[in-house]
């Protein structure tokens, strides 16, 4: 992790001037009074084991009141957070994929603008038991394990007819497909689906084609997962699936890399396209699977809810995400010192996310 070695003072000047940027600026909603004296987060279970070890910290120290974060899920939490300003509505939203655009949208609608801050990366693992089988894949192997369809030697598109991992190939493991993996309301599952499933797919003569005539029909199939009791919805909450598969040894399951850490002595990840989940795989770009995390700010409530801005400033701080930072330890991959730079200054100038200007 020597990528910190020389942040320390760059990111205390960058601090310092956060703090002093976000104690001048005049809210939009200056005039307001709002009676809720507490940060509430909600939003993606990925992002929530960070976002509560930063708000126990935060209570502790920063004379404010911890944090209240909820896990909704990406998709829940975007809804929650883009419906309106005052009491009723939070002021983060955690997120394991990036905002959309039809979510700026509707924040539009009830004049929020949302704050991008991106915090680092994580990588989307299958996982099973440690006591379990070991399992070596390539995408398209994910991808023939998952699909609801797949083409078959003409390329025609027909149901999925595996049921055991070794009706993909002889090699892998002689036990039924048995995967455990977060709803479509989960930014895992939506970030899953495009590296993963999209990435396998491409390796389909026919489909790779199909990806240059017709994108939305490569996307229905590529994103579609079979419903045949192959794969298994298992909730919002990544550790409930990290759970289940501590009493299933056969089943493998799909969440973010921090659980894979936090609980390496009983499951353990399996090898994709040759490269281990680990974190200097993930920090290199060499493991396949791997997102940016974030957390939107709701610029209406900076300046009235108590604690909002010194949230920021913790979250981004040396001590959360620096070369010893108690972030790190939970599993978070850092951002390079360039690009937490550019995330500094966004969160500085209080600049809402615009997709349409990139």
């Amino acid at each position: 992790m020597n990528i910190y070695k020389k942040r320390l003072s760059k990111q205390i000047k960058k601090s310092l001037t956060l703090m002093t940027v976000f104690s001048l600026s005049i809210p939009l909603m200056a005039s307001t009074t709002f009676a809720r004296n507490q940060i509430q987060i909600v939003g993606s279970s990925t992002v929530f084991p960070f976002s509560s070890l930063v708000a126990e910290k935060f209570g502790k120290v920063g004379g404010f009141k911890t944090p209240v974060v909820e896990a909704t899920g990406t998709g829940g939490g975007m809804k929650l957070f883009c419906s309106g300003i005052g009491d009723a509505y939070p002021d983060i939203s955690n997120a394991s994929r990036r905002i959309k655009a039809k979510e700026i949208e509707n924040c539009k609608k009830n004049a929020i603008d949302a704050i991008e801050i991106k915090v680092g990366f994580d990588g989307i693992v299958l996982a099973n038991a440690a006591q379990g089988d070991a399992f070596e894949l390539t995408k398209k192997q994910i991808f023939m394990a998952l699909a609801k369809l797949l083409p078959d030697a003409d390329g025609k598109l027909i149901a999925n007819p595996y049921i055991k991992w070794s009706d993909i190939d002889a090699s892998l493991p002689n036990i039924k497909i048995e995967i455990l993996g977060p709803p479509p309301t989960s930014g895992t599952r939506d970030a899953f689906v495009e590296l993963a499933m999209e990435g396998g797919a491409k390796h389909f003569p026919s489909l790779a084609a199909l990806k240059k005539n017709d994108k939305t029909k490569f996307k229905a199939v590529a994103h579609g997962i079979r419903e045949d009791g192959a794969f298994i919805e298992a909730g919002e909450n990544d550790n409930l699936i990290v759970q289940k598969l501590k009493a299933n040894h056969n089943a493998l399951g799909i969440f973010g890399f921090s659980f894979l850490d936090q609980n390496e002595d009983q499951i353990k990840g399996a090898i994709i396209d040759g490269a281990e989940p680990d974190f200097d795989n993930i920090a290199d770009g060499s493991y396949g699977i791997s997102r940016a995390l974030y957390y939107y700010v709701k610029k209406q409530h900076i300046g009235i809810i108590p604690g909002l801005k010194e949230f920021t400033e913790e979250y981004l701080s040396e001590k959360a995400i620096g070369e010893d930072g108690y972030l790190l330890d939970k599993g978070l991959i850092p951002l390079d010192d360039d690009t937490l730079e550019l995330v500094i200054e966004t969160a500085e100038k209080q600049i809402p996310v615009n997709l349409d200007s990139e």
